[in-house]
């Protein structure tokens, strides 16, 4: 059974170059060997080839084992299972104390292709012209069809001042263009609150270890400038850590509500639920969400949706529930795969399906800000006890 203890959404991306985000879950440690009969076979291939294989001197263990490992992993055919070389497997533990070196933008694959979530204001990528929803070809000329999403992050990642050639198809363009991008120090950041008149705008980016944090002034200051609603906008959240998911979930959920429930390919399910936090509101609240609102948020959002705490208002979101584990190989090495799903308090499934809104919006930037502000105060039609 997993434990919430161990349940970190692989921010890996957050840790790396480009944020993943997408899958929580996350731990360390080596397995036995499998015990199925068919092992056995392998087992004597393998032997086999060292013993009689006529050119001895072209064999080369480490390769013959990288090949079998890789071979096992394609044939899942997961975009979120990935081996990782020893090299990579290292890069892809960054600074967990709030900054990376890349070039600061979040990805996923989607419709097999690695995507652009969103470039973070200011960053490199940004600068270059990388923008949202962008399908990225290549990386320094080599395509990236077929790759995994861990080895793509593990190649755009590098360290400050140096360069990674990307080439990319713009949304709604045919043509690529290659966008150079000159990596820089990425600080990671998580919320964002100002005041819109008696209406509290508060942004979260992503889930990291300090978000809830975080949010302990904001709360005050919402009591303080006292606020008649919430905006919490979760647009291109790629999720983030399990807990601190949780954490923000219970400063707005009675404590003891089911938050996410987690079931493993054994059928078992572990149920997380809503903490105790020092500071919490009941303030209606509109949660916006978009295509690119994933893992996490989407759990948030999701658990808002089914206990009727705020209205989910946007689009349907990227459906990202898988928990991915992350093992270090012995070699040093790693794998990094999916072992779980995530549902819903209400028991949906979010993997490939997604939060549908409870107001579909085709608004965008400001503009759904705004529609949010006039809802709150009361311009709307009524909804889940708040004014649309």
């Amino acid at each position: 059974m997993l434990t919430r203890k161990n349940l970190w959404l692989v921010t890996l991306l957050s840790v790396v170059v480009l944020l993943v985000s997408f899958g929580f879950g996350y731990g360390l440690g080596l397995r036995a060997g499998p015990s199925d009969p068919a092992f056995a076979s392998i087992e004597q291939v393998w032997n086999i080839i060292l013993a009689d294989y006529v050119e001895k001197d072209r064999i080369d263990i480490d390769q013959l084992s990288q090949a079998a490992i890789e071979g096992m992993v394609e044939l899942l055919d997961d975009p979120y299972t990935s081996f990782l070389e020893s090299e990579a497997f290292q890069l892809s533990f960054g600074d967990l104390e709030g900054k990376y070196e890349g070039i600061g933008a979040e990805v996923a694959i989607r419709g097999e292709q690695l995507t652009v979530i969103v470039p973070f204001a200011n960053s490199p990528a940004a600068e270059a012209g990388v923008r949202a929803g962008d399908v990225i070809v290549e990386i320094d000329g080599e395509p990236t069809e077929g790759l995994g999403l861990m080895e793509a992050v593990t190649r755009v990642r590098g360290p400050e001042g140096t360069q990674v050639r990307l080439l990319i198809l713009h949304p709604g363009e045919t043509e690529p263009v290659e966008i150079v991008v000159v990596r820089g120090e990425i600080p990671i950041s998580s919320v964002f609150f100002e005041m819109r008149g008696d209406i509290a705008y508060i942004s979260i980016d992503q889930f990291t270890e300090k978000t809830n944090e975080e949010l302990t002034p904001v709360l005050e200051a919402i009591a303080a400038e006292a606020a008649t609603g919430i905006i919490l906008d979760l647009r291109g959240n790629p999720g983030g850590q399990l807990n601190a998911v949780v954490d923000v979930a219970s400063r707005f959920l009675e404590e003891g509500l089911v938050v996410v429930s987690i079931r493993d390919n054994k059928g078992n399910e572990e149920v997380i639920r809503a903490g105790h936090q020092p500071s919490t509101t009941d303030l209606p609240v509109v949660v916006l969400v978009d295509g690119f609102s994933a893992s996490g948020s989407e759990v948030l959002a999701g658990a808002f949706q089914d206990h009727g705490r705020a209205a989910i208002v946007g689009a349907t979101t990227f459906g990202k529930g898988s928990v991915n584990l992350m093992y270090e190989l012995a070699d040093g090495s790693g794998l990094y795969i999916t072992a779980a799903r995530w549902l819903t308090p209400d028991g949906n499934l979010i993997e490939g399906e997604g939060i549908v809104p409870d107001v579909p919006l085709a608004l965008s930037g400001e503009d759904t800000i705004q529609w949010a502000i006039d809802c709150l105060h009361g311009k709307k039609v009524a909804y889940f006890g708040l004014i649309f």
